[in-house]
C-alpha cells in the first residue's frame, strides 16, 4: 500500500476508535488498518470491473443494437422493446424496469450488492445516453452476434465486480430460492415471454434475431464468469482456520465441512503437522466477499477454487432470504 495512503487509513481507523464508530475496537490497530486497506483495495477492484462492464455493454447498445432496433432478453429487451414501441428515452426505460429487482436485491441478497447495482445501472443509463458511439454496422447477423457479445462481456463483468446490471438474475435467484426452478430455467422462461411478446408488437424476424442476439449474450456470460448460478467449491487452508470458519458461518452466513489432514509438506524422517482443511460451497456472486474475508484472517492461506455445478441440501440452497453484508 502507497504510504500516504496507508497514513490516511491509518488515521480514519484512529479516528474511528475515538469516536466509537468501530465495531472491532478490542483488534489490535494494526489489524484493523490491514482489514480496511484489504476492504478498500477489493472495493477498487469491484469498482473496476463494474466499469468495464458498463463501457463494454453500452457500446453494445449504442453501436450495435439500438441504432438497428434490435433487443435482448431481461430487463434490458424490455426496455429496448418498449423504447421501440414508445419512442420513451431507453436510459429512463431501463433505470425504471430495474428499480423493483434493485429493491428485491436489497431485501433477498444484501446492501451492499444492491448498492453496487444501483451504481452499476445507473452508470450504463449515462453511459447509453452520454457516450457517442458510432453504429457499428446495419448487418443484421453482425448486429446480432456482436451486440450480444459486447452486452454479455459487461453483465458478465459486472458480476464479477459483485453486481449485475440486468435485475433479471435477481428475480432469478429470489425465485429459485423459493421454488424447485434452478436460476437458469427462470431466466429462460423470462426471455421466452419477452420473445413472443416481440414477435407479436414488432415482428417475427426481430424476435429470431433477438434470440441470436440472447444467444451470443448468454454463451458470453458464461465465458466470463463460469454460469451466474454455479455453485463455487473452496478448499481453505490455513494455520488459521478456525477465525475463517467463523468468518464463513458469522459473515457469510454458509456452512462449512472440516478435513483432518497432514501437512504433505515435509521431508524424509521430519514429522508432518496436523492441519484442519476449511471445505465450503457458495454461489459466484459470493465469491469476492469470501476472498475478502479470508485475506483479512491470512493472506498466505492456500485457497482451491473449483466448480460445483449444481448442489442439493444443506444450506447452500435453503439459507434464508435476509442480509449478510450489512
Amino acid at each position: 500500500m502507497i504510504p500516504f495512503i496507508h497514513k490516511i487509513i491509518t488515521d480514519v481507523v484512529k479516528s474511528r476508535q475515538k469516536t466509537g464508530k468501530s465495531k472491532s475496537a478490542t483488534e489490535p490497530l494494526e489489524k484493523r488498518v490491514n482489514n480496511l486497506e484489504i476492504e478498500i483495495v477489493h472495493e477498487v477492484g469491484d469498482f473496476f470491473f463494474l466499469l468495464l462492464g458498463v463501457v463494454s455493454a453500452s457500446f453494445g447498445l449504442r453501436g450495435f443494437l439500438i441504432p438497428n432496433g434490435f433487443i435482448d432478453g431481461g430487463v434490458t429487451g424490455v426496455s429496448l422493446m418498449v423504447n421501440e414501441l414508445t419512442g420513451v428515452t431507453f436510459s429512463l426505460l431501463l433505470v425504471c424496469f430495474n428499480l423493483p429487482f434493485l429493491i428485491l436485491a436489497y431485501f433477498s441478497i444484501g446492501r451492499r450488492f444492491a448498492i453496487k447495482s444501483v451504481m452499476g445501472i445507473v452508470l450504463l443509463a449515462v453511459a447509453v445516453a452520454v457516450i457517442p458511439y458510432p453504429a457499428i454496422t446495419d448487418d443484421k447477423i453482425l448486429v446480432a452476434a456482436f451486440g450480444g457479445l459486447f452486452l454479455g462481456l459487461g453483465i458478465g463483468l459486472a458480476i464479477r465486480g459483485g453486481a449485475i446490471i440486468d435485475g433479471t438474475e435477481v428475480l432469478a435467484i429470489y425465485i429459485s430460492r423459493k421454488t424447485s426452478l434452478t436460476v437458469g430455467n427462470v431466466i429462460m422462461i423470462f426471455n421466452v415471454a419477452i420473445f413472443t411478446a416481440a414477435a407479436y408488437f414488432l415482428s417475427t424476424e426481430i424476435a429470431l434475431y433477438a434470440i441470436l442476439t440472447y444467444f451470443a449474450a448468454s454463451k458470453t456470460v458464461d465465458f466470463v464468469i463460469d454460469g451466474i448460478e454455479e455453485f463455487m467449491g473452496i478448499t481453505i487452508i490455513s494455520d488459521k482456520n478456525e477465525e475463517i470458519r467463523l468468518a464463513i458461518i458469522e459473515k457469510m452466513g454458509r456452512g462449512c465441512t472440516i478435513y483432518k489432514g497432514e501437512n504433505g509438506f515435509a521431508k524424509k524422517g521430519e514429522a508432518r503437522k496436523l492441519v484442519d482443511v476449511v471445505y465450503t460451497v457458495i454461489t459466484r456472486l459470493e465469491m469476492s466477499k469470501l476472498k475478502t474475508e479470508v485475506e483479512k484472517i491470512d493472506k498466505q492461506a492456500f485457497m482451491i477454487m473449483t466448480s460445483v455445478k449444481d448442489a442439493k441440501g444443506g444450506m447452500i440452497k435453503k439459507k434464508p432470504i435476509k442480509k449478510f453484508d450489512k
